[in-house]
Parts: C-alpha cells; structure tokens; sequence
C-alpha cells in the first residue's frame, strides 16, 4: 500500500510502516507526515486483524530528522521553527503511543533528530549494527525535540541525554545497547529477518494484555506509586476478562503451548 514517502504492508497479523523516501535519507516533510497519518488509519481500521507494527525505513537510513529544504531562506524571528510540531509531529507521536498493539522499531541506518524520537517509540527497538543516533538539534540551532527531552533522561538518565545534546555526537547501535537505550543489536544483513521474527512472535501472544502492558509503562513515569497500583489492579482486571487469559491458563494446566487469539 504506498502513500507520499510511506509505504505500508501486511504480513499476517503485522504491519509493516516504512519511511519510504530514501532519496533524502528519509528526512521528515509535511507530506510524510500526512501520509503516516494515512497510514496508520488504515492500521485502525483493521484493529482487528493488526496484532503488531513494525516501523522502519527504506534505503540506507532510518530517519535523518526533519526536511529542512527550503528552509535556508528563512529569515530570523519572522519564522516560527517549532510550528510544524503540534500541528503534525506530534499528533504521529500520540498515536503511536496511544497504539492498540505492540511496537517494533527496526533502526537499519542513522536516526536523527526527530527519527531519534520515532525510534525510540518503540516497545522493542532494534538495531542494525551500522546504525547510530543523533541529536542532531544543536547542529542548526534548535533544542531537541519530539519528546527526545521527555524519552531520553528516563531511558539513559540526565547525564547521558544532556551530553548527546549539548554535543552533538553520534551514538553508535553497540553503545546504545550497552547504555540501555535499545534492546537488540544485529548484523545489517539480518535485522529485519529478526524484526519480523520477533514482531509475529508479539502478534501471536495475548495482544490485549500486551496493549495493557505497554500503556503501564507509559503511564509509570508520570503516576504516583499509588496511582501506579490503582492503574495495575484496573488493568488487571481487564486482562483477566480476556479469552486469552483463560487460554493461557488451561495452556498451562494442560501443558501445552497456548494459542492466543487477542481477545
């Protein structure tokens, strides 16, 4: 299914959302924006059948951040730099946070600035080995962005994401994974065999309670241990009123692998 600069596939129960503009490294325009958006009706649209998403990029990269052609003409304090994100980044990175289903980021080549912030949305990121991160802000003249000062400090702590983006630096895959910022390293040749391994073995567990799972997280940084327990008995109580609960269950009792059917 192609959209401007996005490309979306079906493999079984998982989607395939890919960055497809690799002629800019997949840098970020209006028009990709508006076309996830697309997108990612069309994976609401088929809640049902959709059990996971698997974001990546085509080409050589991931995301290089925003597409700053034609913005060289712009003069200072007549242009307001930060007005494309409430009106379209940031409506992306809600619903991927608010998805129905799990994420997996597979990170095949540099991710900076705002594709930083896209990788990192995921519940499971991935990395080819050749890949790197970068906050790239600094650079141009801007602060870091599309939730990169919330993600950062509670992923690698505030000494970490503040020298990434005072300096500038790149952050190679093999030390994200070491600093605690991905889950998964892998040979380019193999990441998006191991990407797609791992997101159908997702797509086929308990997706209610994995949905549950994933708003947990989420929500903890911002809630009270006590609204943290509250959250956890109400989530609870609906995982325990799935079909796949009992499956597992009887799967368990019975000894046998259970085959959960996201209800």
């Amino acid at each position: 299914m192609q959209f401007k600069h996005v490309t979306l596939e079906f493999d079984g129960p998982v989607a395939i959302l890919k960055l497809d503009h690799p002629e800019v490294m997949n840098a970020v325009s209006i028009e990709m924006l508006g076309s996830l958006a697309e997108a990612l009706d069309e994976v609401a649209d088929r809640r049902a059948e959709v059990r996971c998403l698997v974001l990546t990029g085509a080409g050589r990269a991931f995301c290089t951040g925003a597409n700053l052609q034609g913005r060289n003409n712009q003069k200072p304090g007549r242009s307001n730099a930060g007005a494309a994100l409430e009106t379209a980044f940031h409506p992306f990175l809600r619903r991927l946070r608010n998805l129905h289903c799990p994420i997996v980021t597979a990170v095949n080549g540099p991710a900076a600035g705002a594709g930083m912030s896209f990788a990192l949305m995921g519940d499971m990121i991935l990395c080819a080995r050749s890949s790197y991160f970068l906050q790239a802000f600094r650079r141009i003249g801007l602060v870091p962005d599309c939730g990169s000062t919330w993600l950062l400090p509670r992923l690698i702590g505030k000494a970490r994401a503040i020298e990434l983006s005072l300096m500038g630096e790149r952050l190679p895959a093999e030390k994200a994974l070491e600093w605690g910022l991905v889950n998964r390293v892998y040979d380019d040749a193999v990441l998006m065999d191991e990407a797609m391994k791992l997101a159908h073995e997702l797509a086929n567990g308990p997706t209610v309670a994995l949905s549950l799972i994933r708003k947990l997280y989420w929500d903890s940084a911002e809630n009270s241990f006590e609204d943290q327990l509250n959250l956890e008995f109400e989530s609870q109580r609906q995982a325990g009123a799935t079909e796949d609960f009992k499956e597992g269950v009887g799967a368990f009792l019975e000894k046998r692998p259970a085959k959960f059917n996201g209800k």
